[in-house]
């Protein structure tokens, strides 16, 4: 009776407290639009820098946020190889998508992130001017796109992609979309494949922020075991059939890995 009290009422600081974490990143997102990053480009009249710091910016700002859900108790959150995921450059990073915090994560390790947006959230108030001063990616025009990623991987940026393009149902199989293996195929960059898993699950698709988990959800993010390097596609192949068949060797691959963690 005592544990059912205290799990129950562990479950609404959890509630309450992830209305608040989503609070500050909202708050944070405004300050960040109408303050921090318009400040920085009045001090740096370099555009190519100003998107350089707004990066710099964001990634301690995730940093922060995670934190922020660590320490109130919200998620538990498990990072292998900390300094490793620092210390990656110009790589093609793909990822599984369990939840809505995922990119947030990826992005709190990696310092030259770069990654795709999808284009309503241009629209989001919240959002919209942190994604245009750092300079991500929009899904909006697949030519335009191939041509921005391809540019970005060739600065050394970390271009993050979700190959499925939306968060996982839970108890779904892997399902991916083309983009990733497109993007794979056109930019011949190096790929680093990243494992996320959040048990039990919380904050998935078509589930509101409030429906939290009845325990405390654990997220764990590590590097796959096995290397994914796609070398052997990047031939001279029509580019469709490319990326046919690379993205289900990528399906296969991650649904393997993810079974056998």
């Amino acid at each position: 009776m005592v544990a059912k009290l205290f799990q129950r009422l562990n479950q609404i600081w959890r509630i309450i407290a992830t209305g608040f974490c989503f609070a500050v990143f909202g708050v944070g997102g405004v300050v960040l639009t109408l303050l921090v990053l318009p400040l920085q480009r009045v001090l740096e009249p370099c555009k190519h820098k100003q998107k350089q710091k707004a990066r710099i910016t964001v990634h301690y700002s995730f940093k922060f946020f995670v934190a922020l859900m660590h320490y109130m108790g919200v998620i538990h959150f498990s990072v292998e190889d900390k300094q490793r995921f620092s210390q990656l450059k110009g790589q093609l990073v793909l990822a599984n998508h369990p939840s809505l915090i995922d990119v947030v994560v990826l992005i709190s390790v990696i310092k030259h992130a770069d990654c795709l947006v999808k284009a309503h959230l241009f629209k989001n108030p919240f959002m919209r001017g942190v994604i245009k001063g750092t300079g991500y990616i929009s899904n909006e025009d697949p030519q335009e796109l191939l041509n921005e990623c391809e540019a970005s991987l060739a600065a050394g940026n970390n271009l993050i992609i979700f190959p499925e393009g939306t968060r996982t149902t839970p108890g779904d199989p892997l399902k991916f979309k083309r983009g990733a293996a497109n993007i794979a195929a056109r930019c011949k960059a190096p790929i680093t494949s990243v494992m996320i898993n959040m048990k039990p699950s919380t904050l998935t698709k078509d589930t509101p922020w409030y429906r939290v988990a009845p325990t405390k959800a654990h997220f764990t993010m590590r590097f796959a075991k096995h290397a994914f390097t796609g070398d052997k596609f990047y031939n001279n192949e029509q580019p469709a059939m490319q990326a046919r068949q690379l993205t289900r060797d990528l399906q296969h691959y991650f649904s393997e890995e993810l079974r056998h963690q």
